[in-house]
């Protein structure tokens, strides 16, 4: 983060560019607890609460120009995203949270987990369904982000999505 943050200022646009973090925390989340140090031999004595890692990312937030976390917390962990997401300040963003399910999208309404849904055409399975997905997370006052799953395409319809739903974040 030290460099993009150098990185920003040296090309003049500090406060111009902003930073989103897609930390996918389900893939180090382990009983309870987060393994930052997941690549290294297994050590439990070295995993941190959720609180511990809020507060690392609210580090984060304060020295650096992050704006949007995505999948902050393991996929079950609602606790931790409520908490999170009711501190305010960013934009928390539901990948592995909503995978797209209006069921797991209403639960985080519900519970104030995230405010913005990462919608992904290819996972829910139709259009229809994307557009009804968009409109619950919106209805909501949530933000929306259209992405792809895995692979890239030279086809153009997600940016036609993004302009359809008026989501403005690809």
């Amino acid at each position: 983060l030290d460099l993009i943050k150098s990185a920003i200022a040296k090309a003049g646009y500090t406060d111009k560019v902003v930073v989103g973090m897609d930390v996918a925390a389900s893939e180090f989340y382990k009983g309870g607890r987060y393994d930052l140090d997941f690549k290294s031999p297994d050590d439990p004595g070295r995993y941190i609460s959720p609180d511990e890692l809020a507060d690392l990312y609210g580090t984060f937030i304060r020295d650096y120009p992050v704006v949007s976390i995505e999948d902050p917390f393991d996929q079950d962990d609602w606790p931790a995203w409520a908490k999170f997401t009711a501190a305010g300040g960013i934009q928390v963003v539901g990948d592995d949270l909503t995978v797209t399910n209006p069921r797991r999208i209403e639960r985080a309404v519900e519970e104030g987990a995230c405010n913005c849904l990462l919608l992904k055409v290819n996972q829910i399975g139709s259009v229809t369904e994307s557009i009804q997905a968009c409109k619950l997370a919106q209805t909501n006052g949530w933000g929306v982000m259209v992405s792809h799953r895995s692979g890239e395409t030279e086809d153009t319809f997600i940016a036609d999505l993004v302009v359809g739903l008026c989501t403005g974040q690809v």
